[in-house]
C-alpha cells in the first residue's frame, strides 16, 4: 500500500504555558525545560468527531477520491464521549461513506497498529482505498490540578488515505504488558451485585514519568532498528524520522542513540503537545502540506503508548 492523501485538524483554542501558570504551580520555563512544549490546542467549543471528520475530508480530497470510494475505515481512538457506537461508525455517516468501520485502542501507538491492519487488508486483494484516522482528546483524561500530566497533552485529529502501491517496506509491532506505567481506570455503572466505594478508583490518567521515559526510548530504538534491518536500510539513509510527539527529551535521546541530526527529526510538539495516536499523522500532514516531503524519500514512523504498546514502520514517500 501507499499513502495517497493526508489531513489534520486541531481545536481553535490555544493554551499557552503562561495560561496554565494562572491556576497551576508551574511556569513556562518549568514546562519547556522538561517537555519542550510551549502551547497546545485544547477542545472547548468543538467536538472530537467534527475535528476527525474535517481531517478525513481533507485527506480524501487530496487523494482525489470520494467518501463512497472507501472500502474500509479504521479509527484509532483512546477516549471520546461515546462508549458505543464506535467513533468510526459516527464518522462514516458524517463523511457519507458506506464501508465497514472499526475502532482500535492502541493508545499512542494506534496509528502504527492501524497501518499494519490496513496493510493486511490490502494483502487480501479486494481493497482499493482505506481510510485511517486518529482522533484523540487526551486533555479530557487528565486531572487539571496536577501539573505532572495536564501540561503534556493537546487534542487533535490526523488522517491518511491509503491506496494500492509499494510504499511500505517493513513493520514492527510489540506489546509488553505493563499497565502500571500509564493507565486510566473508568468508573462503570453499579449493578445490584457490585457495589464500589465512592473513593475507589481514579478517573484521571496516571503516569509514572520515569518508567514511561525508559520504556519509550528502549522500545522505540529496538523497533526502529528492526524495521531498518527488515528493509535492508541503514539509519543514515532515512530522510525523516517521524516519532510520536510525547516529549522532546525522549525525541532527543532517541536521535542521539541513532546518531542522527535534528534536521532528520521533524517535530511540532512545541505547538501541539502530546496528541496521542494523532501526533504522527498530524505531523505528517504538516510536512506534506508544507512541501517538505519529496517522492522517493524514506520515512520511519515510531510510536509508543500505554499497554505498553510500541510500533514502527518504514516507507518510501510516493506522493
Amino acid at each position: 500500500m501507499k499513502i495517497i492523501g493526508t489531513g489534520s485538524s486541531s481545536p481553535s483554542l490555544t493554551v499557552s504555558n503562561d495560561m496554565l501558570a494562572t491556576f497551576l504551580d508551574t511556569s513556562d520555563e518549568w514546562i519547556q525545560t522538561r517537555t519542550g512544549i510551549k502551547t497546545r490546542q485544547v477542545i472547548s467549543t468543538e467536538r472530537l468527531e467534527d475535528l476527525a471528520a474535517q481531517a478525513c475530508s481533507i485527506a480524501i480530497h487530496e487523494a482525489g477520491i470520494k467518501a463512497e470510494d472507501l472500502d474500509y475505515i479504521i479509527c484509532s481512538n483512546t477516549l471520546n464521549e461515546y462508549v458505543t457506537p464506535a467513533l468510526s461508525c459516527i464518522l462514516q455517516g458524517m463523511l457519507g461513506a458506506d464501508c465497514p468501520c472499526i475502532d482500535l485502542n492502541g493508545a499512542c501507538a494506534g496509528f502504527i497498529y492501524a497501518l499494519d491492519m490496513a496493510d493486511a487488508l490490502f494483502e487480501r486483494g479486494n481493497m482499493e482505498h482505506i481510510l485511517v484516522v486518529c482522533a484523540e482528546e487526551p486533555t479530557r483524561m487528565v486531572d487539571w490540578t496536577k501539573r505532572d500530566t495536564c501540561v503534556l497533552f493537546g487534542d487533535g485529529a490526523g488522517a491518511v488515505v491509503l491506496g494500492k502501491g509499494e510504499g511500505f517496506k517493513s513493520f514492527k509491532l510489540s506489546t509488553f504488558s505493563n499497565t502500571e506505567a500509564l493507565y486510566q481506570i473508568r468508573k462503570l455503572q453499579d449493578t445490584p451485585f457490585i457495589k464500589r466505594e465512592e473513593t475507589e478508583g481514579n478517573d484521571a490518567l496516571v503516569m509514572k514519568g520515569q518508567d514511561v521515559f525508559k520504556l519509550a526510548v528502549n522500545c522505540s530504538l529496538n523497533d526502529i532498528k528492526d524495521v531498518l534491518k527488515l528493509a535492508g536500510v541503514k539509519a543514515d539513509e532515512i530522510d525523516h524520522y517521524l516519532l510520536h510527539q510525547a516529549n522532546m527529551r525522549i525525541l532527543d535521546t532517541i536521535m542521539r542513540y541513532l546518531g542522527q541530526s535534528e534536521k532528520n527529526f521533524p517535530h511540532n510538539i512545541e505547538r501541539y503537545g502530546n496528541t496521542s495516536s494523532a501526533s504522527i499523522p498530524m505531523l505528517l500532514d504538516e510536512l506534506n502540506k508544507n512541501n517538505k516531503l519529496k517522492t522517493g524519500q524514506k520515512l520511519v514512523f515510531s510510536a509508543f503508548g500505554a499497554g505498553f504498546t510500541t510500533g514502527a514502520c518504514l516507507l518510501e514517500w510516493t506522493m
